[in-house]
């Protein structure tokens, strides 16, 4: 009678204990992941609000400069706004395609004034704005190596039956558009 016992507790215990240790287990790294993905899209939007934040400092410096350059100035203000206002990780890429777009016109300026170049505002600016593009760059991988995680989770059995169960889906990549993947030309006059 006792072996009886045991045998039924041990087939009650492989049939229902283990598979929920399993599903919750699946489950609880599922939620871990997706925490990840949105930590790292925090990030990478930090990382672009710092850099919105310098623009408008680093225009205001080439306009004391450059009063004539208005079109370059306004252009780089409207893609800074469309930056602020991007939602998915896809209208963020292209937000942020048109602010890089803008930004190379404003170095075109910065080229047409030496003045400008040694002015000590706009060197500290500018070196803040390399450095918060760097940032960028690593929030961005970071981001995209967590959604790479996810997404790879997601597609396995069982865990895409699990993931599917609890509406957790896949994630877009912050990709480069494809503008942005060409090498910039460089000229000297």
């Amino acid at each position: 009678m006792k072996k009886t016992l045991i045998i039924v507790a041990v087939v009650i215990l492989l049939v229902v204990v283990l598979p929920i240790m399993i599903f919750a287990g699946t489950y609880n790294s599922l939620v871990s992941l997706d925490e990840e993905v949105n930590s790292n899209w925090a990030q990478v939007e930090n990382q672009l609000k710092r850099r919105s934040d310098l623009i408008p400092n680093l225009v205001e410096t080439v306009k004391g400069f450059a009063n004539q350059e208005q079109e370059v100035l306004t252009k780089v203000t409207e893609a800074r706004s469309k930056v602020m206002v991007a939602n998915s990780p896809q209208e963020l890429a292209n937000a942020n395609a048109n602010l890089s777009t803008a930004l190379q016109g404003l170095n075109v300026v910065v080229e047409r004034y030496p003045e400008l170049k040694s002015d000590k505002n706009f060197i500290q600016l500018q070196d803040e704005l390399a450095g918060t593009e760097n940032r960028i760059a690593v929030a961005r991988m970071d981001y995209n190596e967590s959604v790479q995680g996810l997404n790879n989770k997601i597609r396995k059995f069982p865990t895409n039956i699990i993931a599917s169960m609890f509406n957790i889906e896949k994630r877009e990549y912050f990709e480069v558009s494809e503008e942005d993947q060409e090498n910039p030309e460089v000229k000297f006059d």
